[in-house]
Order: structure tokens, then C-alpha cells, then sequence
């Protein structure tokens, strides 16, 4: 029986290449993708170092179920399709040879919440491909860190434009998530986004530079990028001509610094919207300081538990502060994401973002390499893509 290669992350630190049988048959309805290229995501990093509890304190709470094979910012070539044919989110028919990005997520559509048409990553009873779905059991290729990747029927899939290049393609589902700087736009004043606000992003990691760039395209007068990894912040500058400001090693929450920097960048007054994306302790407390008052704090890096941390509601009420939590993207976002890496492909270097491209074979690498802020920005797994092993060069100086 032929067979093919996967990352499979044992347990926390733990990835070994396996061989996985080809399924032999495909349900009704399911997809099969040759993978082009799948990103190393936050969450994955999270996972592989042991941080495992997602969707902490509701009903979906759940840990890792081990093994699996990671990867759900996923780009594929659809290699076969289950009887009876599949259908993209557009209605349109998948067909063998289709270049697609699908969707990371996959509802029941039965659940109060999908019955509610709510966004489909509030459903109950939600599959998460790379996240929740072990590869112990056939057809195992439920992660985007292999060669091909089973998608089970009703899982939602999304055309890719011949005119968008792989290596943006790729960045879709990250893209997909800034829909949450759209909810923010939507509200009223004194809070929400207008055209010549200022946005601050704290963590430009690639969740954090999607942001970035969305609301520069959305008609921010300011973008600022806050970071501890000079790389990041120069890479802001040259995607966006952002603001940069250099948090120190040492800084674990509000820091008088860094607000200092952002206030004399804002006369005073603070960032419209301040995206908290590092997914990591101490980072809401010092956005929470950076916002203006009756501003919009955009939560939406703290997808895994990382614990409580000290911040006084009182701040919440007195200053009229809103904040808003994204649990993801949102299938209604895909199309817009899609068309909108096309058109800016030229005038944006989105490429960039992208410092590593690993095989398979050193997913491993790929992960260790990954978790150094201060030399990579989005590592890829590829079995297509040409390898790069160092990050394009940054100019100009930090802070």
C-alpha cells in the first residue's frame, strides 16, 4: 500500500516523522489535498511546548489529544474528492488539480450555535485540523504538516486566485482573522475604528502583522508595532511604514517605558485600537495602558490558557474601555482575505513575512526554529516551496 510522510507530534517536544497509508477511499463528500504548504502557527507552538488547555473555561474545553499531526494554516492542490463531488464555499464544484486554502475549523452544523448562524467557530461541537483531530486513527491525515491532508465531508473550502502566489496564499487563514478590525469599524463612537486612527499592534508576530496590515489598508493614520524582536519591528516598517517601539526583555506587563513611547506617538492621548496578539501573560495589561480612554482593546492571541493575570476591571469601567475577544476566523471572511492579497500583492511584500520554509522531514527544525522571535517570523512546512533557512534581510534599526 503506498504511503506518505507526516509530522507527528507525539507528546509535548515530541515530533517524529511517520509513514500513513494513502486512504484507499474517500467518504462521500470528503476531500483529499497534495499539501503545498502549511504555517507554524501560535497555537502549535503552544502545543508543542506542553500548553495544551484551548478554549479554557467554556463548554469546548479540551487538551490536546495525542498524537497528532499539527498544521491548520493549510494550502493545498486537491489530489481527489469522495463520491458524490464536494463543493467550495462559493458553491462551485471541487475538481481535481484546484488550488484551495480550507478552512482550519469544521462545524457540525447542528449545534444552538450553527443553528443560529452564528460564526462557525462558536459551534459545540467543532473539529479543529491540526488541533483536536488525533492522527491515532484511519484516515489519520487530519494536520497540514504532511502530504496530504484528508478533509472530512462539509469541511469548507476556498478557491485560491491564479493570480496569488503560493507563498501568500498561505498566509489566508491568518488574514481571515483580521475580520475582527471589521467588527471593530462596525461600532460607534467614542469607541470603535475610523479612517485616520491610530492602531497599535502588541506582538507583531504573524496573527500581529496581519493586523497590522489590515487596518494600514483600512485607512489607519498611525499603525504602531510593539515588540520585544527587533526583526518583527523592522519587518513592520517595511510592509507599513509602522511606528516601531522596542519593548525590553524584562518587561512581563504594563511597563511606564512603552507607554510613554506610544502617548508621545498619539499627543497624549493613546492608541483608537490596541490589538493584543503576543498569546502570552502580562501582554492585556500593558495593551489595557497603551489604549486611549473610551477605546477598543482587539483580544485576540489568547487562544490557549496561559493563566489568570493581574488586571483591575475598575480600569474596564471608569475609563469606558471596550474589549472584544476573536476566537478565530470567520468563513465569511475568506473571499474578501483572498481577493484582498491579490490585489495588494505588488504594493505589499506579504512574501515576507514568511523568514523559513522547511520540508517534512525537519519539521522538527522547523518547530525549534519557529520558536526564536528574534530570527523567524512565519516558518512553513513545505514539500513545494523552495527551502529558505535564513529570514530575508531586515533594514534599519529598532525601536
Amino acid at each position: 500500500m503506498a504511503t506518505v510522510r507526516a509530522s507527528t507530534l507525539l507528546a509535548p517536544g515530541r515530533i517524529e516523522v511517520r509513514d500513513y497509508p494513502v486512504p484507499a477511499e474517500l467518504e462521500p463528500g470528503a476531500v483529499l489535498l497534495r499539501m503545498v504548504a502549511s504555517g507554524i502557527c501560535g497555537t502549535d507552538k503552544h502545543t508543542y511546548r506542553g500548553e495544551t488547555v484551548q478554549y479554557a473555561g467554556t463548554p469546548m474545553e479540551r487538551t490536546t489529544p495525542f498524537p497528532i499531526i499539527q498544521g491548520h494554516e493549510n494550502l493545498g492542490i486537491v489530489e481527489a474528492v469522495g463520491p458524490g463531488g464536494a463543493r467550495a464555499h462559493d458553491g462551485s464544484a471541487v475538481e481535481v488539480g484546484d488550488r484551495v486554502v480550507p478552512a482550519p475549523n469544521r462545524a457540525c452544523g447542528s449545534c444552538r450555535s450553527c443553528r443560529r448562524a452564528w460564526a462557525y467557530v462558536l459551534c459545540r461541537n467543532l473539529e479543529n485540523y491540526g488541533n483536536s483531530l488525533t492522527c491515532e486513527h484511519a484516515p489519520h491525515l487530519f494536520g497540514g504538516w504532511a502530504e496530504l491532508l484528508y478533509l472530512r465531508p462539509g469541511t469548507a473550502v476556498f478557491k485560491v486566485p491564479a493570480e496569488l502566489p503560493s507563498e501568500v496564499a498561505v498566509l489566508t487563514e491568518i488574514f481571515a482573522v483580521t475580520h475582527s478590525l471589521e467588527r471593530v469599524a462596525a461600532a460607534r463612537r467614542p469607541g470603535g475604528f475610523r479612517p485616520g486612527d491610530t492602531v497599535a499592534v502588541v506582538g507583531v508576530g504573524s496573527l500581529g502583522m496581519a493586523h497590522l496590515v489590515k487596518a494600514a489598508l483600512m485607512g489607519a493614520g498611525q499603525v504602531v508595532a510593539v515588540d520585544r524582536s527587533p526583526l518583527r519591528l523592522a519587518l513592520a516598517r517595511r510592509h507599513v511604514g509602522a511606528a516601531t517601539v522596542l519593548v525590553g526583555p524584562d518587561v512581563q506587563g504594563a511597563d511606564p517605558a512603552v507607554r510613554a513611547e506610544v502617548l508621545d506617538l498619539t499627543d497624549g492621548e493613546g492608541a483608537d485600537v490596541v490589538v493584543d496578539a503576543t498569546g502570552f501573560r502580562g501582554s492585556f495589561e500593558l495593551s489595557a495602558t497603551l489604549v486611549r480612554d473610551a477605546g477598543t482593546i482587539l483580544e485576540v492571541g489568547a487562544f490557549v490558557d496561559m493563566g489568570p493575570e493581574a488586571f483591575n476591571p475598575a480600569v474596564v469601567c471608569g475609563r469606558s474601555l471596550t474589549v472584544m475577544g476573536v476566537g478565530g476566523e470567520d468563513l465569511q471572511a475568506y473571499a474578501g482575505t483572498l481577493a484582498l492579497l491579490a490585489r495588494h500583492r505588488a504594493a505589499i511584500p506579504f512574501q515576507d513575512m514568511v523568514s523559513h520554509v522547511f520540508r517534512v522531514d525537519d519539521a522538527a527544525l522547523a518547530m525549534e526554529t519557529s520558536l526564536d522571535p528574534m530570527t523567524a517570523t512565519k516558518v512553513l512546512v513545505s514539500e513545494m516551496l523552495p527551502v529558505r533557512t535564513a529570514a530575508p534581510g531586515a533594514a534599519g534599526p529598532a525601536g
